[in-house]
């Protein structure tokens, strides 16, 4: 009994002991832990969403599931920022570039231009002698002709007349050789030949129509008379030009006048023949500025023995940007910038250890190549977002931080076009919309229709109409992605490539309807399960979900994100 009684005490010493040297600290590292839990805010998120980060317990935004405890809390981040978690990233593929890089010899500038006939070529067509005319043998324009080609017939008072003092001279020419030489001499002004002379003397019949013969060879690019027109002597009937060399025209902005320089190098493209590149040479710079558009016109004179270019094809040209070591410039890929009226933002990651984001308001300087000269908003070393900028955007959208689509309208200013651009748009949103809803009922076959018509209506509008420089230089970038998605659409019947490409063909037209408006109310909703949950936006002249991603697989999911009213 003994033995069993020292045991007992030896344990109760042990235990008193090490509550003496363990138990105080212990006590002092839970406290520890404690204060530490509860100086951090715990952020709920949802298991299916993990971009969704919520101060509070409640449902998912999206998909209306339980918001579970996120792994920490907010770290202490600005009112402007927010976190995403790894798993957000990876789904989103969010990819980011460290700015630093300046611009070095051998950047191009890319222009963008038309197709023109070459001046130098152009002739013109004329009457010799005056009259109706009674036929026309060239029915449109583009038509070709050759030297001596019958045009026209005329019915010509004062050719008849001639003709008769022919006759009459003709049989006086043995008495009279003065007299028949002037006459025949008279009709050779009219461009008659020795041959039609002849035919005159010897048939002694008078020709009330008389045939009109081409005197120069090339294209009609212009018919200028009609068939019963009267006509006097000289007055032109056709433009004709020779389309075996053409221009390129390219507009250039005040910017970019420095870069370049007359027999600079550029080479030229076109969508007709997207795995060709033809090289020239800059042949003129016109010496006055557009006051309304603030350009000035590049030429370029390109060989067309093939007859490839047409007048009025859309070309792009690039040229090498030569740059001193004193005009060395901070760049930003143009995938990092979003685009809201006049404003130009991108996302900076605000720290290189964590997926802390924030919006960065910058404005841009002149594009070259893929990027943008950055004027200010951006320091070197500083990493922005270049991939999944969308995504970001829709993420601090809904964790309620600044975001292109949230942020206040007060600073987002629209360009100012005219009403006839306006109406062009909207004949471009109304086609937009038929596509659209044909992606709802899954109708492959009828969207690559529809995006054909998109596109035909996207060429029809007139870039003239847009006077601002900035506004001109938006649409071109914001034109380019329309037609090439557009195209796509209508070359595939597969609904899910329709539907991918429908993605950022509708993310360029909100952006296009939010700066230059449209004539009525539209509806910008929202998927955040599009693309493979890194979401997608389209328009609706509803306000009703309607989901063209997924059709009757989904067609609720989606919520109205804003209503756009900038008629």
């Amino acid at each position: 009994m003994k033995k069993y009684i020292v045991y007992i005490v030896i344990l109760l010493v042990g235990l008193f002991l090490g509550w003496l040297l363990f138990g105080n600290s212990s006590d002092k590292e839970v406290a520890h832990e404690h204060s530490e839990k509860s100086d951090v805010k715990q952020m709920w998120t949802c298991s299916m969403h993990p971009q969704i980060m919520q101060p509070e317990a409640g449902d998912c935004p999206i998909c209306g599931m339980d918001l579970i405890p996120a792994a920490s809390g907010s770290e202490g981040l600005a009112a402007d920022q927010f976190k995403l978690t790894e798993n957000a990233m990876a789904l989103a593929n969010v990819q980011t570039t460290v700015i630093g890089d300046s611009l070095e010899e051998g950047n191009t500038i890319t222009l963008s231009g038309k197709i023109v006939e070459n001046e130098e070529t152009n002739l013109v067509q004329a009457s010799y002698f005056q009259g109706r005319i009674e036929r026309l043998y060239i029915n449109s324009t583009g038509e070709k002709i050759t030297n001596g080609q019958l045009l026209a017939t005329i019915y010509a008072p004062e050719l008849i007349k001639a003709q008769q003092e022919l006759l009459t001279a003709s049989s006086l020419k043995e008495s009279q050789p003065a007299l028949y030489e002037a006459v025949r001499k008279k009709l050779k002004l009219w461009k008659l030949s020795d041959a039609q002379i002849k035919q005159i003397e010897s048939s002694k019949k008078i020709k009330e129509n008389f045939p009109i013969y081409a005197t120069v060879s090339g294209v009609v690019i212009q018919k200028i008379v009609a068939q019963g027109d009267y006509v006097k002597q000289g007055e032109p009937l056709l433009k004709v030009s020779n389309l075996s060399t053409v221009w390129a025209n390219f507009d250039i902005y005040e910017n970019q006048i420095g870069s370049l320089k007359k027999g600079q190098e550029i080479m030229v493209s076109t969508n007709a023949f997207p795995n060709e590149v033809f090289k020239s040479k800059i042949a003129f710079i016109d010496p006055v500025m557009n006051p309304s558009t603030r350009t000035t016109s590049v030429r370029v004179e390109l060989s067309n023995k093939d007859s490839k270019f047409k007048p009025g094809m859309f070309v792009i040209g690039k040229a090498d940007v030569h740059k001193t070591d004193n005009d060395k410039e901070l760049s930003i890929p143009a995938s990092a910038v979003l685009w809201t009226g006049k404003r130009s933002i991108v996302y900076v990651k605000v720290k290189s250890d964590a997926p802390v984001f924030e919006m960065r308001e910058v404005v841009l300087g002149n594009r070259v190549g893929d990027n943008y000269i950055i004027v200010s908003g951006i320091n070197s070393g500083e990493e922005v977002v270049t991939n999944g900028t969308f995504t970001i955007d829709a993420s601090a959208q809904l964790a309620g931080k600044k975001s292109m689509m949230n942020h206040s309208k007060s600073t987002a200013d629209v360009f100012e076009v005219s009403s006839m651009f306006k109406d062009q748009l909207q004949k471009v949103y109304n086609n937009y919309i038929v596509l659209k809803d044909n992606l709802i009922t899954s109708n492959s076959a009828t969207a690559k229709l529809d995006a054909e018509k998109l596109k035909k209506s996207l060429e029809d509008i007139d870039m003239k109409l847009l006077t601002d420089a900035k506004a001109h230089e938006k649409w071109m970038i914001l034109y380019k992605t329309l037609k090439s998605k557009s195209t796509l659409i209508a070359k595939t019947s597969d609904i899910k490539e329709q539907r991918r490409e429908f993605k950022p063909l509708s993310n360029h037209l909100i952006a296009a309807v939010e700066s230059f408006g449209i004539t009525e109310t539209t509806y910008k909703l929202y998927c955040p399960m599009a693309d493979s949950d890194k979401g997608g936006f389209w328009l609706s002249k509803e306000a009703k979900v309607l989901n063209p991603y997924f059709g009757d697989m989904m067609l609720k999911c989606g919520e109205i994100k804003e209503t756009i009213n900038n008629k």
